[in-house]
């Protein structure tokens, strides 16, 4: 037994080794960082440098407040609509499902830059196509790059569209893994379509979509691409700057390692605790 062990880790070794160098070294050299001074050289040791400019920044809060906003509003639209969708999808009136499918989910695989530029054209002030249709039924452009608000909601639009047929796929295989015997006997009791679907499959697919708020919550803390491909590095003046925006600006842009590396631990314990207190939230009651 002993030898069967030791020749399992043995196989186990190089995967270990590199897992450990390439993913636990960085993160605790990263932890050590966010405690130096790295605007000298060489670095020297002081907590207060990063941690104590964290909590006085208003740059920092700012970037905070708006990955906030966009976590609130946008995460429980996209799980709503991600929802419905797998509904849809789950439906045997619905016909060519494999190509809806395959639509909602291609919005993943479609290159962020490629995207981002479509966006952009999409709702320009003068040509976009978003513009032209509102237009068509009597609201004026909508400066959606130059007004603070109209950014921050083109940024929850395209995050929605990008990652709601991502959600929907998951849910859609919670859905089909509830047994039809359920909806069978809840329509000889007369139970109607919409009856079953707040008593039968939104309590059967809770866990799914505590996944899928849990995995919405920890990409919203790190949200980047949006904000910097579309509006503009988190344009106009910093309206939708996001946490992981501003990480990146301080530490590609300004070099100050170890102010980035604070702001990343603290996105990372936002993350954590945002998603500890959904688990708690929608846990079993006995």
């Amino acid at each position: 037994m002993r030898l069967r062990n030791r020749s399992a880790y043995a196989f186990l070794a190089p995967y270990l080794l590199v897992f450990a160098t390439f993913w636990i070294w960085p993160i605790i050299n990263s932890f050590l960082i966010s405690f130096q001074n790295t605007r000298v050289n060489p670095w020297v040791f002081s907590a207060s440098v990063n941690w104590g400019r964290l909590f006085g920044d208003p740059a920092f809060y700012n970037a905070l407040t708006n990955t906030l906003i966009i976590l609130v509003i946008q995460v429980p639209v996209m799980i709503s609509l991600a929802t419905v969708m797998a509904v849809l999808l789950n439906s045997p009136l619905l016909k060519a499902r494999g190509l809806f499918r395959f639509a909602f989910f291609a919005p993943v695989v479609v290159g962020e830059v490629a995207y981002a530029a479509v966006f952009r054209l999409m709702f320009n002030l003068d040509f976009g196509i978003i513009n032209k249709l509102l237009g068509g039924v009597g609201i004026g452009p909508v400066s959606w790059f130059a007004d603070s608000h109209s950014a921050m909601l083109l940024i929850i639009i395209a995050v929605t569209w990008r990652w709601a047929g991502y959600n929907a796929i998951i849910i859609l295989s919670g859905l089909q893994s509830i047994p039809e015997d359920v909806y069978e006997a809840a329509t000889l009791d007369r139970v109607g379509p919409i009856q079953q679907f707040i008593h039968i499959t939104l309590p059967l697919l809770k866990p799914i979509i505590l996944f899928c708020v849990v995995l919405s919550v920890i990409g919203t803390m790190q949200l980047f691409t949006e904000p910097y491909l579309i509006t503009n590095r988190g344009g106009p003046g910093g309206a939708t700057e996001t946490l992981g925006l501003l990480l990146y600006r301080q530490g590609f842009q300004s070099t100050n390692f170890g102010y980035a590396s604070a702001i990343a631990y603290t996105m990372a314990a936002l993350a954590v605790a945002i998603s500890l207190l959904n688990l708690w939230v929608g846990r079993e009651q006995k």
